[in-house]
């Protein structure tokens, strides 16, 4: 039997909308309840209800054959009812568009004025330890292999302080909070690094080098971890 609720009523588009415009409504609404959103339009049941309309309904052959059932269940509406729920629609989807497009400048934003300036200052940290290490494994007890060693690690508390000073410089908007959260265990992960790094050139204990590449290892996954989830963002 169907519900008053219809599988068009879900998605909140016209009951003859096209093919694209059921899809368009589909992701739209997707993104805004799933569970991974961080937001709070957060909503298991309603996203088991957006899944399970557009299973039918976006499927042509399908959708036909919900389309006739909902013909034999329900007479056909006035053409002012029909008006009302077209106006309806309509001033849902200015709401949401003018919700969507503050929400896409959020994002472009925050990638600009933090994402992309953490990723600039972590990507020498990085970049640069696997040759410092093969450097100062030539000789480890090498003054200037040693003094030279050490500025490196003095320059990656540089632009770890960078990166963190544009990590926190703005609040991290909702859709991209996957994206942040691998972001900010990255630049704790680095942190943490070059003081094992730093332990190293006190004692010579090899422990706390091999323990400082593992900690750039795990950083070095998270950054691909945030990379990952932003492709995702921009599907």
């Amino acid at each position: 039997m169907l519900s008053k609720s219809n599988h068009y009523d879900t998605l909140d588009v016209n009951p003859k909308a096209t093919s694209a415009e059921i899809k368009q409504a589909y992701r739209r609404l997707a993104k805004l309840f799933h569970p991974d959103s961080n937001s709070n339009s957060i909503n298991t049941e309603k996203i088991i209800q957006i899944n399970a309309a557009y299973e039918i309904i976006g499927d042509p052959q399908r959708r036909r054959s919900y389309d006739q059932k909902l013909r034999e269940v329900n007479p056909q509406p006035s053409s002012t009812q029909s008006q009302q729920r077209h106006d309806e629609v309509q001033r849902k989807y200015q709401r949401y568009r003018g919700t969507s497009q503050n929400a896409d400048t959020q994002i472009r934003q925050w990638l600009q004025e933090v994402y992309q300036p953490v990723n600039q200052f972590i990507n020498p940290i990085l970049k640069e330890l696997n040759t410092q290490i093969d450097r100062l494994a030539a000789d480890p007890f090498d003054d200037d292999l040693m003094e030279e060693f050490q500025k490196y690690i003095e320059d990656c508390r540089h632009h770890l302080n960078l990166a963190q000073t544009a990590f926190r410089s703005q609040p991290n908007p909702p859709h991209v909070a996957g994206v942040a959260a691998s972001l900010y265990h990255c630049i704790n992960q680095l942190g943490d690094g070059i003081e094992e790094l730093h332990r190293f050139t006190l004692n010579y204990d090899d422990y706390y080098l091999h323990v400082g590449q593992e900690l750039f290892r795990i950083a070095k996954k998270l950054r691909y971890d945030a990379q990952h989830a932003l492709k995702d963002i921009s599907c």
